[in-house]
């Protein structure tokens, strides 16, 4: 998606150079973090917003209100008079299945969270690492806000009894999945969809619970020299060019664009997604993947 976005920015700037620094959102935010006293990046670009909140309450976003930010739906961004973040696009849970491999395994399609702790799945799934994946915290936080989290942690232990590994990437068990190495992997919608339009036997299902989900938002970084080019690409993150390029890849887009759902997602998307407490799930992050690195790190995969 990325060199398709920036060739649109590009049309519009071609005298502004532009450096990515791409990673999963863990480690973003991670490396944002580590380098609050000496800030390297200028914007933040598509990260979830449960970790631009986390950059909030330590000081290390600079206001700003993009050109056309009143387009954006209220609860997409921060609201403030001069926002700290302002979200492009949401992303959601949603699980990879390998129709040929169920079939030769004879088992069913999981529909549902409640599905996935059935003993005939055990060892056939993988997930994200929420501690190094945003698609995999926010699943996580999803868990924990539909069922409480006592329950919440009740259902993870059953899930992990039944999980082969865990990956440091949100795609990873979606391509794990259409590569047949285990069939059913929690990933996100758009990564499935993509798959299968390119050939693989992949169904990608959005777990009737509803799913988890979060923002891809960008922010202004807080620093002594902040450039005026910065300013430039947050306003074009959120203009009409960029929405209708994310909404290429997503089914809900900050600004409504007219354009239609890509195929493969819920007709409604905004009916599948959870009620979600982003500045709980922020709050209580840190907390939660300590418990959850706790119970469950030993399947992670090592980390390169």
């Amino acid at each position: 998606q990325i060199p398709r976005y920036l060739e649109s920015f590009k049309k519009q700037h071609p005298e502004i150079e532009v450096k990515i620094v791409r990673d999963s959102t863990g480690i973003v935010t991670a490396r944002l973090l580590a380098e609050k006293a000496n800030p390297q990046a200028d914007v933040v670009w598509g990260t979830a917003a449960t970790s631009l909140l986390i950059l909030d309450q330590e000081g290390m976003l600079e206001p700003y209100a993009p050109k056309g930010v009143e387009r954006i739906l209220p609860q997409f961004k921060d609201n403030s008079n001069s926002p700290k973040w302002v979200g492009i696009d949401a992303w959601e849970t949603g699980f990879c299945v390998n129709t040929v491999e169920i079939g030769a395994k004879r088992i069913p399609a999981p529909t549902s969270y409640a599905d996935l702790i059935k003993p005939e799945y055990k060892g056939h799934i993988t997930m994200p690492n929420p501690a190094s994946s945003g698609t995999g915290y926010l699943t996580v936080s999803a868990i924990l806000q539909l069922m409480g989290e006592k329950e919440g942690w009740e259902y993870l232990d059953k899930l992990h009894e039944n999980m082969a590994v865990y990956t440091h990437s949100g795609s990873k068990p979606c391509k794990m999945a259409g590569a047949g190495e285990f069939p059913i992997g929690i990933s996100f919608g758009y990564r499935g969809i993509i798959q299968k339009q390119k050939g693989e036997p992949i169904l990608t299902v959005f777990p009737k619970e509803g799913s988890g989900w979060d923002l891809e938002a960008n922010a202004l970084v807080k620093k002594a020299g902040i450039k005026p080019e910065a300013m430039v690409f947050l306003d074009w993150a959120i203009s009409e060019p960029a929405m209708k390029e994310y909404a290429k890849s997503f089914a809900i887009v900050a600004a409504p664009t007219g354009e239609p759902v890509p195929e493969g997602f819920p007709r409604e998307p905004m009916k599948q997604l959870i009620k979600n407490d982003l500045h709980w799930a922020a709050k209580n992050r840190s907390a939660i993947l300590d418990e959850w690195t706790r119970r469950y790190g030993a399947k992670s995969e090592p980390k390169k």
